[in-house]
């Protein structure tokens, strides 16, 4: 490859790029389906707008898809019916719409075309992610939240008398394994949908999984993760799925994903290929340590969520994952929600959509133009992200000024052979009101490109530079 050196001038800082450090490819965008695809799994335009970058029609706005091709789906742990005179114990505080629908309902039947299973079950959530391949999604990941409520030692599938105890069961850890590899295995043959990676946790170093808590959860110690990924690599390799790798484990924080993977043992360690953690621990966590700590496995920022409307903590968390966490993929946890957590506010107990919030479109100036494929070229400064694609010899830079102040910054394309005069500009001002628009191209001469940056704001720009 021939060396680019890409210099971006910031007052008195320089900062070198090279295409020589570009990193793996991008794999892409994406979401968790699990209650939204429940509630809205029907929605052919909330499918468009998730999964493609058609302009849609929510409502009474038209809003530009955010492009997603990664999808996470559910595998549910809860079911009303009897299992040797137990019935499902049901936390006092979680809502309906997020008991997640079991398929595996009778343990002394663990045949998967029998009575014992209900592959009738969860179809809107099935519906939303065949709608996400229907729109070109290509990376479907398969997660649990919990076991099977009966396979919990207090039959309730939202955590442990104690929430800091592991509550699956002793006599359950090859149930767990055959229920998530049939999952996997019915996707493949009956759904048209295979899994590209299944990770069998969710959260499982936290301590709020208790039998009162507002969602499905359980509790996995370091050994008790140790002691199921075997297990479920032997029922998937069963059930011909010997190519569908194990990510883990999906940890609330990026120092709890630290603790999990220094306390795995070699086997364990064998089998992740993939580290999935949630940004849940803000901007302070230590995300360069992460990387780090799991050497060159690629590492998905799985989940992302927080209650910030404007979306300002999205864009500086996902500048801070870029490049300090530096994963391959990034993707939200519920698109549809209340209480300022959704890309767009809807009241899910009734399943009725709002408005559409101003994180959406923050979200949009990435998702939208760096797409898979593209590799994301190292800079010292962290307010920019810049992503190559060396086919169409597209460069994009997303940049953002999350201050008070105006600000303007330099680029300088001196060691390019050529820059392209082609410049495209979006930005979205969210306190302004400003949301996804064209915005003023830079001033590009000489190979100098200076862009005036409004306080509060995200911009992003596309160029086609020679090289």
């Amino acid at each position: 490859m021939i060396s680019t050196l890409l210099m971006c001038a910031l007052q008195t800082q320089t900062v070198s790029l090279s295409l020589d450090k570009t990193s793996e490819p991008w794999q892409g965008w994406g979401t968790s389906l699990c209650w939204m695809g429940k509630v809205f799994g029907q929605r052919e335009d909330l499918a468009d707008a998730l999964f493609t970058t058609k302009e849609v029609q929510i409502g009474s706005a038209v809003i530009p898809g955010l492009g997603m091709n990664i999808v996470r789906y559910n595998a549910g742990a809860c079911s009303w019916n009897v299992v040797g005179g137990r019935r499902m114990v049901t936390s006092k505080i979680i809502l309906p719409y997020r008991q997640m629908e079991a398929f595996w309902l009778d343990p002394t039947k663990p045949a998967p075309e029998s009575d014992g299973w209900d592959w009738n079950t969860d179809l809107n959530q099935v519906e939303m992610m065949r709608k996400a391949k229907r729109r070109g999604a290509d990376k479907f990941e398969l997660f649990s939240n919990s076991p099977v409520w009966w396979m919990c030692k207090n039959d309730n599938p939202s955590g442990a008398l104690k929430a800091s105890d592991d509550n699956l069961r002793e006599e359950c850890y090859d149930d767990f394994a055959i229920y998530l590899a049939e999952v996997a295995r019915h996707s493949k043959e009956k759904w048209g949908i295979s899994f590209t990676t299944i990770d069998p946790f969710n959260e499982p170093l936290s301590d709020w999984w208790d039998a009162d808590c507002k969602q499905e959860g359980c509790h996995f110690s370091v050994e008790a993760q140790c002691r199921l990924l075997p297990l479920l690599r032997t029922e998937l390799d069963k059930r011909n799925l010997k190519s569908l790798p194990i990510a883990a484990s999906d940890e609330t924080y990026v120092t709890h994903a630290i603790t999990a993977w220094k306390g795995y043992d070699a086997i364990a360690k064998s089998l992740v290929k993939q580290v999935n953690v949630h940004g849940y621990q803000g901007l302070i966590s230590p995300r360069a340590k992460l990387r780090q700590t799991v050497g060159n496995l690629p590492i998905w920022l799985s989940e992302h969520g927080e209650n910030d409307t404007t979306g300002l903590i999205l864009v500086g968390s996902i500048l801070k994952d870029i490049h300090d966490l530096q994963p391959v993929a990034w993707s939200y946890w519920q698109p549809l929600d209340g209480s300022n957590w959704g890309l767009i506010d809807a009241e899910m107990t009734i399943g009725k959509l709002n408005e559409v919030t101003p994180k959406y479109f923050a979200l949009a100036q990435f998702s939208r133009h760096i797409r898979k494929g593209m590799r994301i070229i190292p800079s010292s400064d962290p307010t920019i992200v810049f992503a190559h694609d060396s086919r169409s010899k597209k460069l994009v830079v997303v940049v953002a000024n999350l201050t008070k102040t105006a600000k303007t910054k330099t680029i300088s394309f001196a060691d390019f052979k050529t820059v392209g005069t082609k410049i495209d500009t979006w930005i979205t001002e969210p306190k302004r009101g400003v949301l996804y628009q064209k915005g003023a191209k830079p001033v590009l001469e000489a190979k100098m490109m200076t862009i005036n940056l409004p306080s509060e704001s995200v911009q992003t720009i596309e160029l086609r530079a020679g090289n």
